[in-house]
């Protein structure tokens, strides 16, 4: 990012000392010269953007746009395609999923011109007495995952608005007024934030909203569909949307629909308030469609196995998804960092506090699946352990700190990594909720029980009860608002944790809450069932490292055994103490191995070349548990208890 930031300010040191030089060398024979782009002004854009996407081109995952944008008059229009996205916290915006861009005004074409500092700019030439400009285009959704991730199938598609439009620059987003109308394929039903105006047909046009409005409320639609009241005679409408690959697939019981319904239960008793006069759960159950867990305001994108509801014992990976994402509309949506509150999709973001927005986002995330019954308690004892031990053992925290782990979401974007421990990547997510747990025990200890984080939640949270409108914070406000629950030092508490370097991660809080991290020979009933969905098999704290099911090595503990015998991300395991590997028999090589001399020998493919390694290790096999400590509060029991109130 310095490097990038460099070249910014180089290239506008040289257009600034020699504009018209710069301009005619970059455009020369160019049909016209590009413009500056607008300062941004707090003032309406005239009249309604009308933007039509027709999602039936199922075959080749094409959507078709036609937007009619109104001018202000002839003469210069910047538009800018969205890049800085909401919720992805980043420049995520998928500008070379845009293909056919072509401009007309009174029936001609307009050509446009990029603007060569920011790509996400298109330049126009409005000519005189035109009232509006038509933009035609594809939004080309990828056809396999290695373009990105699919937003249509045969079976269903994800409409995200903020990928088939363009918009006015030098306005805030929410002075600029839009329409949506959406043809889908005959006989699909759809589920959306927004509000229906029209139907006729496959056609079907929403009511106008701020831009704002619009790109924060994405559309699932798809030929299986379920609808589910999740608020019976409640306030406000909560639904939930489901769209999946297969009919079957839709098939929730009676007990899973009232677990779905106490989480919106627990959700109101955590809060006491809602931001919100309708809610829309978008859950697509697939294998089809791109994964997704995005949050907006009044409604979350989900993406689930396909087995998430008729195989749900043994489908453990998507449990906590819904109430992380619920609990955004309170936490990092009604509230959000105030560096997060920029005036339009083209101005970065700042984020600083994710450790907030994210970070107690994914603590209540788990709490809510706890006191919901999407998890037993024992099971949110276990996925704590698992959280505990790989930020324990996440020894990049010798050179990075994990508030700089919140630039993530620019520097990194979520591309793979090879040492994830050693890199970090964003761990202001399960680590902060790990500073939250502290500050949890911390509040009840201090309070002998009366009180804890969820006070915190109810009064930051949950105040203004009905009111929509975004309300920003800073790190100050935190502070403020915990000192209201109880008098600390908060400020030191916050910035020790975020600032330090170990060793180890900040686990202050499993004690205080009545319990400590030990290791075993044996997983956990969650840990067996988690990694058998996801293929995965963890040795990290005996050899350090994790195979697939194919015996491949996924993640390598930095300076653990394995990367001291120079294995790395990537290599296969071919055989164990010469005979054929299995992630069984390497357990059982680690467990015969234990307490005597005897070695471990792998052979190890790399690319095209093979080598023995062994490993001279006797301490048997080690998996994360939280151990009760006798005669201490059990806290955690407390927390992941339901309220009744």
């Amino acid at each position: 990012m310095k490097r990038l930031a460099l070249s910014v300010c180089l290239a506008t040191l040289v257009l600034a000392s020699t504009p018209a030089l710069a301009q005619v060398d970059a455009y020369a024979g160019h049909p016209q010269t590009p413009q500056a782009i607008p300062a941004v002004v707090d003032q309406a854009w005239p009249g309604v953007v009308r933007l039509e996407v027709d999602a039936t081109d199922l075959n080749r995952r094409i959507y078709q746009v036609r937007e009619t944008i109104p001018v202000e008059g002839a003469g210069p229009l910047t538009l800018f395609f969205p890049e800085w996205l909401p919720g992805e916290h980043g420049p995520t915006g998928p500008i070379t999923q845009l293909g056919g861009l072509i401009f007309t005004a009174n029936g001609q074409r307009v050509e446009w011109v990029r603007d060569t500092l920011n790509p996400f700019a298109f330049h126009i030439e409005v000519p005189a007495g035109a009232t509006e400009v038509v933009a035609t285009f594809q939004h080309l959704s990828p056809t396999t995952e290695s373009q990105g991730r699919v937003t249509m199938t045969a079976e269903m598609l994800n409409v995200q608005w903020e990928k088939m439009l363009l918009y006015p620059a030098g306005r805030f987003h929410r002075n600029i007024t839009a329409q949506a109308t959406l043809t889908l394929p005959d006989g699909w039903k759809f589920g959306t934030a927004l509000e229906t105006g029209t139907t006729a047909g496959a056609v079907t046009t929403f009511k106008p909203v701020p831009l704002d409005v619009l790109i924060d409320s994405p559309l699932f639609a798809g030929e299986h569909f379920r609808q589910i009241d999740l608020d019976p005679g409640g306030r406000s409408p909560v639904r939930l949307n489901l769209v999946a690959d297969a009919e079957e697939n839709l098939a929730a019981t009676d007990e899973q629909i009232t677990i779905l319904r106490n989480l919106v239960q627990q959700a109101d008793r955590l809060h006491g308030a809602r931001h919100y006069d309708h809610y829309d759960f978008l859950v697509a159950i697939t294998d089809r469609l791109g994964g997704i867990g995005l949050e907006h305001h009044r409604s979350s994108e989900n993406s689930v196995d396909p087995g998430f509801f008729t195989d749900w014992e043994s489908r453990l990976g998507d449990r906590d998804l819904l109430p992380h994402e619920y609990d955004h509309s309170w936490d990092g949506k009604y509230r959000r960092p105030m560096g997060q509150m920029v005036p339009n999709y083209n101005t970065p973001m700042q984020d600083s506090l994710l450790w907030v927005y994210e970070g107690q986002n994914q603590f209540w995330g788990k709490v809510l699946a706890a006191r919901s019954g999407l998890h037993s308690r024992q099971q949110a004892l276990d996925a704590l352990a698992l959280d505990a031990a790989t930020y324990d053992n996440t020894v990049g925290r010798e050179w990075r700190a994990m508030q700089d782990t919140t630039n993530d979401p620019i520097i990194q974007q979520r591309r793979p990594i090879g040492w994830r421990a050693w890199q970090r990547s964003e761990d202001y997510y399960v680590e902060g909720q790990l500073i939250w747990l502290d500050a949890d025990t911390l509040i009840r200890e201090r309070t002998n029980g009366r009180k804890s984080l969820d006070d915190f939640a109810r009064t930051f949270y949950g105040m203004n009860d009905g009111a929509f409108d975004e309300n920003p914070y800073t790190f100050d406000d935190v502070v403020a608002a915990l000192n209201g629950v109880v008098e600390y030092d908060w400020a030191t508490f916050l910035r020790t944790r975020l600032d330090g370097h170990g060793p180890g991660a900040p686990l202050d809080g499993l004690e205080r809450g009545g319990y400590r991290l030990v290791y075993t020979d044996t997983p956990s009933d969650y840990q067996k069932t988690l990694y058998s969905e996801y293929g995965r098999n963890d040795f990290s704290y005996s050899l350090g490292f994790q195979t697939s099911a194919t015996n491949q090595i996924g993640g390598v503990m930095w300076n653990g055994l394995a990367f001291q015998q120079g294995l790395a991300r990537g290599m296969q395991i071919i055989a164990i103490n010469g005979e054929e590997a299995s992630a069984s028999r390497l357990a059982e090589a680690v467990t015969a191995a234990k307490g005597t001399d005897r070695k471990i020998e792998l052979i190890v493919k790399d690319g095209t070349h093979f080598r023995t390694v062994t490993f001279d290790y006797h301490d048997g096999l080690k998996y994360p548990h939280l151990e009760r400590i006798e005669g201490t509060p059990d806290r955690l029991g407390d927390l992941f208890t339901p309220r009744r109130r």
